[in-house]
């Protein structure tokens, strides 16, 4: 069966109904084939569309980077050009999370510095 129902797709995918309707309306999947019955039907890209999407956000990229990236894997058999994209975002990741940690490690290091002038003051200024 080529074809399928949202409730097939959500049940194949792991997937809520509620999320495919969020990635059709945000432009990460494309809106299902619509019948005169006025149901919409899948197939087994949109499946993998699904599994892939799942897969890069476990990568740490965000829904608008994944919508920059998506279509690269199913318009490049080879995988090269979506890996190449994919990296240089993981790379800038990398960046801004090692620019997080030097802030956080300063901030640590005020926040000792702080804590002791206070005990130090309090040890000089307890005793009165």
């Amino acid at each position: 069966m080529d074809r399928m129902r949202i409730g097939e797709l959500t049940e194949r995918a792991g997937v809520t109904q509620r999320t495919v309707r969020y990635y059709e309306s945000i432009g990460l999947l494309p809106s299902g084939e619509r019948e005169g019955n006025g149901h919409h039907y899948y197939t087994e890209e949109t499946v993998a569309r699904l599994r892939k999407i799942d897969q890069l956000k476990k990568l740490g990229l965000s829904l608008e980077e994944i919508r920059d990236v998506i279509e690269l894997y199913f318009t490049d058999p080879s995988g090269v050009q979506p890996k190449r994209k994919v990296l240089g975002l993981l790379r800038r990741h990398l960046a801004d999370t090692d620019k997080k940690l030097e802030a956080l490690g300063q901030f640590r290091a005020d926040l000792q510095s702080h804590i002791e002038r206070f005990e130090r003051w309090l040890e000089t200024n307890d005793r009165i």
